[in-house]
């Protein structure tokens, strides 16, 4: 059997006060390696300013083959024809966010550090289930922190795939890779970068490869 993959799976910054700078940065950001995913991720602002930049960023991500999925609001996604939708424990059932989107389009949840969710959501029709947070992350409050292993057993175990979050970055990206996380979602370790966005995307790339590598 071919070595699963392991992708990139960019989560925007909680705020985009500039749509026209940030898709610059975007743009550039994804021409500098694979990536899988982006997830307009807009906390307690206005379904407005949601809609303005998930217009502003698809073609962005759709020019390049990425996939756009909106946190939260499966309404809202299926208004927007968003890619898909990422839900948390708390954002209503998966049933119903199949039912807005469709049976085409992406439902991913969050299962924290529960490899019992995470069957559920596999049971219920998720098409990923995430687990997090891995790592110390200021971007949301964690309720999970899971160990390695899960991502290891739930690649041994399950077909569906198996999302890390949470403090992702250069320096601990390969592990994740090696441990068997089929994608790796990244905000703060994107776009706080030091050398830049682009560069963090390359040398995400270049590390989740050595990690592939390390896989048994």
């Amino acid at each position: 059997m071919a070595t699963p993959l392991c992708r990139l799976y960019l989560i925007t910054p909680p705020r985009l006060d500039d749509l026209a700078g940030f898709g610059h940065t975007l743009a550039h950001a994804l021409d500098a390696g694979d990536v899988a995913a982006l997830q307009i991720r807009l906390k307690d602002v206005a379904d407005d300013i949601v809609a303005a930049a998930v217009d502003a960023l698809t073609p962005i991500a759709a020019a390049r083959g990425v996939a756009v999925i909106l946190n939260d609001r499966p309404d809202l996604a299926a208004k927007l024809g968003c890619d898909g939708v990422h839900i948390g424990q708390d954002d209503g059932s998966i049933a119903e966010a199949r039912r807005l989107m469709g049976k085409d389009r992406m439902v991913g949840v969050t299962c924290h550090d529960s490899r019992h969710l995470a069957m559920e959501a596999a049971e219920a029709g998720a098409d990923y289930v995430a687990f997090g947070a891995f790592f110390p992350t200021t971007t949301k409050e964690a309720v999970g922190h899971p160990d390695l292993e899960i991502l290891t057993i739930w690649q041994e175990i399950m077909q569906i795939p198996c999302v890390a979050i949470g403090g992702i970055k250069v320096e601990n990206a390969a592990t994740l890779a090696a441990a068997g996380a089929d994608f790796l979602a990244v905000s703060a370790g994107i776009w706080s970068y030091g050398e830049g966005p682009a560069a963090a995307v390359a040398a995400l790339n270049a590390e989740i490869a050595k990690g592939l590598s390390e896989r048994p």
